[in-house]
């Protein structure tokens, strides 16, 4: 399967995390992530799906250097995987978070804090950034999932980082923490950093991405925005009276590919870039045109259609 790639949209297109070629396998038998192109823009949210043992969480441990490739190259911020000079400006959460259970939810990141050389007002800022505040005095190992979730974003966010990179981040929390997580990574976009996450909570990543790669089997099959994911299929949704007239019109229109009702409203299959000439088709038929509208399907459709129906 060949990937899809976005167009340039002619903004600033610098990229913060490129990959070419990227594989790492396991012994003879195992490909966990197969010749991997990825790229990811500066000041975009973007959303990394794939099934369950797709290669996600292999992806971002070989982008921050934890693992080694077994081929292929991968720069973040320009530097190597791992060097130094990019972690300094690169705040993670991968897989579960892991502090000191004896110690409180705020000493924790007061010891990070220490080791990674940043100032001590910091703690009591990304604690509020994450709502975490009021329980921080508490031992760790008496947080809830949701809370050690949230305490592990924190940490990721001590040193302000110009990207941030959060590996199923809203696992464990209900959908309060949800809508918060969510307006935490919107945050962070209007500061114009860069996210960079996994996860398999389709709706979560439908409210807040800019761009998604769909990773199966190790292998990248799309890499769009969202807007042309939603317009992939193409086609119109038209209402319009009376319906079987308009019906009747919109096939004779010579752009039209078909058209056909579906709930009350008129499906039509040609290009969206023709809407104007499709209501003016209609329109000039004596049809009475009330909405007309791009279809959109939901990211689900989208995913289940590019996995060949695999689950998250």
């Amino acid at each position: 399967m060949i990937p899809e790639t976005s167009q340039t949209d002619g903004r600033d297109d610098a990229l913060l995390v490129e990959t070419s070629g990227l594989t790492k396998r396991y012994g003879a038998r195992i490909t966990a992530v197969d010749d991997l192109d990825l790229s990811v823009r500066r000041g975009e949210v973007y959303g990394f799906l794939g099934p369950n043992g797709a290669g996600k969480t292999t992806t971002l441990r070989m982008i921050l250097g934890l693992i080694k490739p077994s081929s292929g190259t991968a720069t973040v911020l320009g530097e190597a995987p791992g060097a130094p000079a990019g972690l300094a400006r690169v705040g993670a959460l991968v897989e579960s978070p892991a502090f000191y259970p004896y110690l409180s939810g705020r000493d924790n990141l007061r010891v990070m804090a220490r080791y990674s050389g940043v100032a001590p007002s910091r703690v009591e800022e990304v604690l509020q950034q994450v709502e975490l505040s009021g329980r921080a005095g508490d031992r760790f190992k008496k947080y809830s999932l949701g809370m050690k979730q949230r305490l592990g974003v924190a940490a990721a966010l001590l040193k302000d980082p110009e990207l941030l990179i959060l590996d199923e981040p809203a696992n464990g929390l209900d959908p309060k923490g949800m809508a918060d997580m969510r307006a935490i990574i919107r945050g962070v976009r209007e500061e114009g950093k860069t996210v960079l996450i996994s996860s398999h909570l389709l709706g979560e990543v439908e409210q807040i991405c800019d761009r998604i790669g769909v990773i199966l089997r190790g292998k990248l099959v799309a890499e769009r925005t969202m807007e042309e994911l939603r317009g992939r299929e193409g086609g119109l949704l038209v209402r319009a009276e009376p319906l079987e007239e308009a019906t009747r019109v919109a096939q004779d229109l010579p752009e039209v590919e078909e058209a056909q009702v579906a709930d009350g409203m008129l499906r039509i299959t040609v290009d969206p870039a023709r809407a104007a000439e499709v209501n003016a088709g209609l329109v000039n038929a004596g049809v009475r045109v009330s909405e007309l509208r791009m279809v959109e399907r939901s990211l689900e459709e989208m995913f289940l259609e590019l996995t060949g129906g695999e689950t998250v």
